[in-house]
């Protein structure tokens, strides 16, 4: 009686009211499951109903008869439960098109995170409460349904949350059940959107198709038929000019194409061709309604399905087919900027040649290694264009100082500029078989990117080039050893002078110089010994200036290229000259970081630093003594170790006054004993840190960063266990398309 009661309230029009129903629903269907779920396996059972006691054989049926009967005790409010989640399903992320206040049906402008809070505890509820009663989850949903196509139940709100439940519930069923169930459930929405009227209506159809086929991979990927209409209905959407349905039209496209791709390139039963032919045949008119971003989204989906055939010669007529458009008109722009370089400068060609170059980087993405012949074709042209604006936006600064960066003009020509980047570092990024294919392109674009970059005025710089070269090095690899010096010369100083001056200027160029740094020691690394020692010195001073950065991103990026610096310094022939000069240095940088309670997000890169240190001093490998031989003599100390734990010592009780030299001694000798075993070291810094008038009164959760990680990955192995937990859309490359 009493959930009779509670189910009565959770029909109340108050939010707050929901929230706390919704929670109690969630904890009890869990629990239900869980009971239902574990009834193969007697001793589970036993602890999810409380009974922390030995079983006796004879005590297994019993408990089985149990659950049983506390399913048929609960079979009636459950029922009830599955229409309130029905009723009053919250609004997924990927559902673009809302009701407005006026009653109006719009494009949604801005994501509400409290109903896709109430969406996620609301799906993982349906999905129990579906496990533990299939049927009667199909039958309420269906007969929903046919009150929405008789009109006796017709509204956008009844409608928009039946299909929300009906996509929220995607992969819990059998696949035998949810064929049956999603023939009828897709059926019925296409006839309801042939035989509503208004255009309100449609769109509120339209994007409630759109969200179910979204979520239904499986099925689509074992019903050509199925498919190949569903696709051709988001072709028709894609015409409809209603806010908001061409965008869901295009993403929807885009998610299907992901998980069906190889559909597309095999001639289907009844076909006269693969259906990705019939498409670029129709390409142009398919996308004359769409918007450039969109014409991106449906260019990408196309690529993923080129992509997914075998045949080298087909797959290189299909790429040469999608790029036709943008490549008459690109080699019109090219022809024109022959006869008259100024044709290049006009506004309105700057925007077509951006989109141009938009479109390719939407197809480089899903293409990877097959976009090959089309970079080829453009890419001397492309690096000239590069070439002509950057001269364009310098002179423009040059004449009209610093707020000339800030004119809509440059701002255009730059934007050019850094679409052109990114469609080389997509590429090269993505080019993930033949890992040297795009190599032949890093000589010829050394002057017009690297030369440019050096040349430039600061603001006139795209941060762009630093991530390029630093995609380019963690792809190629040694083989980039040579070009190294070059690219430490044109980008090192002149970016350090940029980002030193304060913690706020560029901040794009920080993030990226520090991933090419990462990069270059990572990968070519003995490229670094060719440095002075005034350089070697430049680079150390900036990555000690990057892990102090308040910007987590930062921060890190520092410690994991400080990290990458000691282990190959440690095995280099230079390891005893670099830890004279910096072992201490670094030492006292990182305690200080460690300490000052700003850097708490960096706790595990500064243990495994620290460790990596004490190890390194007690193993020998250092021959030479750390400490300043022409003031304190050869034997002033017996060992490295010896005089690390007396600096040690020194520099902690310098930083924590309130501490007795007795509680920072033990502390040292504890990390040197407890050196070899990183949990143990992990702990005993951390209880040290909890313990110190500093750390005592924070909130220290990130101290527990990787517990809380572990904790999160054990909850994503529980919920992979229970089908449809995890959304099959929403699970890459798990669900392979064969």
């Amino acid at each position: 009686m009493g959930l009779q009661y509670l189910i009565s309230i959770s029909y109340v029009d108050d939010t707050e009211v929901f929230k706390v129903c919704l929670d109690y629903w969630n904890a009890l269907v869990s629990e239900l499951f869980e009971a239902h779920h574990s009834s193969d396996n007697p001793a589970a059972t036993a602890n999810v109903m409380g009974l922390q006691i030995p079983l006796l054989s004879g005590m297994v049926d019993g408990l089985g008869s149990q659950i049983t009967q506390r399913r048929q005790l609960y079979a009636g409010p459950m029922s009830k439960l599955r229409m309130l989640m029905i009723c009053r399903m919250a609004k997924p992320e990927e559902v673009l098109i809302v009701e407005d206040e006026n009653g109006n049906i719009v494009r949604e402008t801005m994501k509400d995170n409290d109903v896709l809070v109430q969406y996620k505890v609301m799906r993982e509820t349906l999905i129990y409460l579906s496990h533990l009663d299939h049927e009667d989850t199909e039958q309420q949903m269906l007969k929903k349904l046919s009150k929405q196509l008789n009109g006796e139940d017709w509204t956008w709100n009844n409608l928009n949350t039946l299909c929300w439940a009906i996509g929220s519930i995607s992969g819990s069923m059998m696949e035998d059940q949810e064929n049956r169930f999603l023939v009828t459930v897709i059926r019925d929405l296409l006839n309801l959107c042939e035989v509503t009227k208004g255009k309100d209506n449609k769109a509120v159809i339209a994007s409630n198709i759109m969200y179910v086929v979204g979520q239904y991979p499986r099925f689509l990927r074992a019903h050509w038929k199925f498919l190949k209409t569903v696709v051709n209905k988001l072709f028709e959407f894609m015409h409809e000019t209603h806010p908001g349905v061409q965008d869901m039209a295009c993403d929807t496209f885009l998610k299907i194409v992901q998980k069906c791709k190889r559909k597309f390139v095999v001639v289907q039963v009844g076909e006269a061709e693969p259906f990705v032919s019939e498409l670029l045949t129709g390409l142009a008119t398919t996308v004359a309604d769409l918007q450039p971003h969109q014409i991106h989204t449906f260019y990408e989906s196309v690529g993923h399905m080129i992509q997914a055939e075998s045949d080298p010669q087909k797959r290189d007529e299909y790429l040469q087919r999608l790029m036709e458009l943008p490549n008459q008109k690109w080699a019109e722009i090219i022809g024109q900027a022959r006869q008259s370089v100024d044709y290049l400068k006009d506004q309105d060609v700057i925007r077509t040649v951006l989109n141009i170059m938009q479109t390719n980087t939407s197809v480089a993405l899903s293409l990877g290694t097959f976009f090959l012949p089309q970079i080829s074709l453009i890419f001397l042209d492309m690096l000239n264009v590069y070439r002509m604006y950057s001269e364009l936006i310098s002179s423009s600064i040059a004449e009209g100082g610093p707020f000339a960066s800030k004119t809509s003009y440059v701002k255009l020509l730059r934007s050019v500029k850094r679409e052109t980047l990114k469609l080389i570092e997509t590429f090269v990024d993505k080019a993930e078989d033949q890992p040297h294919i795009g190599k032949q392109f890093v000589q010829p674009m050394m002057d017009p990117i690297l030369g440019d970059y050096a040349r430039n005025v600061p603001d006139a710089r795209e941060s762009e080039v630093l991530s390029l070269f630093a995609t380019i090095i963690n792809k190629y690899r040694g083989v980039m050893m040579e070009d190294v010096p070059r690219i430490f010369e044109a980008v090192f100083a002149c970016t350090l002078e940029m980002i030193t001056k304060n913690f706020e200027d560029y901040p794009e160029h920080r993030l990226k110089f520090f991933s090419l740094l990462h990069a270059i020691a990572t990968y070519c690394f003995r490229a670094l010994f060719a440095l002075s020692s005034q350089q070697l010195k430049l680079v150390m001073d900036s990555i000690i200036w990057a892990f102090r950065h308040t910007e987590r991103n930062i921060a890190e990026t520092g410690l994991y290229l400080l990290l990458e610096m000691l282990k190959n310094f440690q095995i280099s022939e230079f390891c005893n000259q670099f830890h004279q000069s910096y072992f201490l240095t670094v030492e006292q940088e990182i305690f200080a970081v460690l300490t000052d309670t700003f850097h708490k997000p960096g706790f595990k890169h500064h243990v495994h630093i620290l460790q990596h240190l004490f190890c390194l001093v007690d193993s020998g490998a250092l021959t030479q003594p750390l400490w300043d031989i022409n003031a304190l003599g050869l034997t002033a100390y017996p060992s490295n170790t010896a005089f690390v734990r007396e600096y040690t010592i020194k520099l902690l009780g310098t930083s924590f006054p309130n501490m007795t030299v007795t509680e920072v001694t033990q502390f040292v000798d504890g990390l040197f004993e407890s050196r070899n075993d990183l949990s143990s070291f992990k702990n005993h810094i951390r209880d040290f840190l909890v313990q110190s008038k500093e750390f005592s009164a924070q909130d220290n959760k990130d101290l527990y960063a990787e517990e809380a990680a572990a904790q999160r990955e054990r909850e994503r192995q529980r919920m992979l266990s229970i089908p449809g937990l995890i959304a099959p859309s929403e699970l890459q490359d798990e669900m392979l398309d064969t």
